[in-house]
């Protein structure tokens, strides 16, 4: 029987192998013909946790083919990008291990339902079967393709896209993948909606709406400081200085999540089970650390909050026993905490009071970040009133309106035209 040894440097080395075959020296890669009539390949990769050496065996059908998946094999081995020898992966097993035990240990309870949805709606059915290890990128984009085909948005799988790579990479740095198959894989593409912020005198009009509606200071914090919806909800009284003019930011509300409380099966969805029970928290902390910040109240601000506190401390003494204490800042009429639809429900209902266009109640946050790029406020002074952790967050949110435009057209004119003969 004829061996062939394949040494480090990827050179062949014939010769006539015993009846007993031995193990090539120096941990030497080997291929040899089996009795079953397959060529086997032989590769010693690294050492085990036992101390013992890891060699993987390679079969293929022709000597050629065990040959290249050698050379493939020892080129992961001398990159250090083998994966773990042990349980081959599904995409199915190792999602499902991720998103239950890896994921939720880094991203707060908002992010893992949209990782949530990705995973269990989208990526198991269409790739769970695939091994971990195998799968490749023209998998992931026949499944892309096909989302979009049955109707799904653009949007929705690029946010497939983002939770699967991130998944993949947990993978990858665990050593279960040698590199993630969607660096190869183009992401579906997404056009940005153009945004188009309130102008100042568009924000006077919403504000002078609120000022006939409950909770009107609500929205003069979102207009004035940005504050994400959850971020605006979850604050309580004791987050606010209103003497020293200082908004301390530390949770933000959650949309709740149920679960059945029935003995039977009411045949509803278990959000609107007649005995359902909540399942998550009230609030988390933010988004991000950055997120985690001191914000300073123009006075104006501090004066709507002083007359906000008073009115609610009389609906306050209104409801009596009914009232429930939980120190929101912007609560229901008995104390309890808004719900985030009803918020938005408020948001759409100024909008037509004011006679303004419709909006997104994020447009707010955006328009918050515009008027600072009017007032030529720092940049790093924007990321931390924001509670942006990134540079290009600002380009993201700030953008370029009537006001700064004719600002910019001046500075032009003035640079090129001005001391020029004949110019006015």
């Amino acid at each position: 029987m004829k061996s062939t040894s394949v040494a480090d440097d990827g050179s062949e080395r014939n010769k006539t192998e015993p009846k007993k075959r031995t193990r090539q020296p120096n941990g030497r890669s080997s291929i040899y013909l089996g009795k079953d009539g397959k060529w086997h390949g032989r590769v010693t990769v690294g050492t085990r946790d036992d101390g013992t050496p890891d060699r993987r065996h390679i079969e293929r059908k022709t000597r050629n083919e065990v040959a290249e998946a050698v050379k493939e094999l020892e080129k992961l081995r001398n990159t250090r990008k083998v994966p773990k020898a042990g349980v081959r992966w599904t995409v199915e097993t190792w999602l499902t291990h991720w998103i239950e035990n890896i994921a939720p240990e880094r991203v707060n309870e908002n992010t893992m339902v949209g990782y949530g949805v990705a995973v269990r709606k989208h990526l198991i059915p269409g790739l769970g079967a695939h091994r971990l290890d195998r799968l490749a990128p023209e998998h992931v984009e026949r499944l892309y393709s096909k989302m979009q085909s049955s109707g799904a948005k653009p949007a929705t799988a690029h946010q497939v896209h983002r939770t699967f790579r991130t998944a993949l990479n947990a993978a990858v740095r665990r050593g279960h993948l040698a590199e993630n198959p969607l660096n190869k894989v183009t992401a579906p593409r997404v056009d940005e909606e153009e945004i188009e912020p309130f102008t100042v005198a568009e924000v006077r009009r919403l504000l002078a709406a609120a000022d006939k509606r409950r909770n009107a200071a609500r929205w003069a914090v979102a207009l004035a400081l940005g504050l994400r919806q959850g971020e605006a909800l979850g604050l309580r009284w004791e987050d606010v200085d209103l003497d020293n003019g200082i908004l301390c930011i530390r949770r933000s509300r959650l949309r709740p999540r149920y679960a059945h409380g029935c003995n039977t099966a009411c045949g509803k969805k278990a959000g609107y089970c007649p005995e359902r029970r909540r399942t998550n928290d009230k609030t988390s902390r933010t988004k991000s650390r950055a997120g985690r910040r001191r914000v300073g109240l123009p006075p104006q601000v501090v004066q709507l909050l002083r007359a906000h506190r008073v009115t609610q401390n009389v609906e306050r003494k209104a409801a009596g026993e009914r009232w429930t204490d939980e120190g929101w800042v912007f609560a229901t009429p008995t104390g309890s905490d808004i719900s985030h639809r009803h918020d938005w429900s408020e948001w759409k209902a100024l909008l037509r009071d004011g006679g303004l266009r419709d909006a997104r109640l994020h447009d707010a946050r955006h328009t918050a970040a515009t008027v600072l790029l009017i007032l030529r406020v720092p940049e790093r002074a924007v990321m931390n009133l924001m509670g942006w952790s990134t540079t290009a967050m600002a380009t993201r949110y700030q953008h370029i309106v009537d006001e700064v435009r004719s600002s910019v057209a001046q500075q032009v004119d003035a640079l090129i035209w001005e001391n020029i003969p004949g110019s006015n």
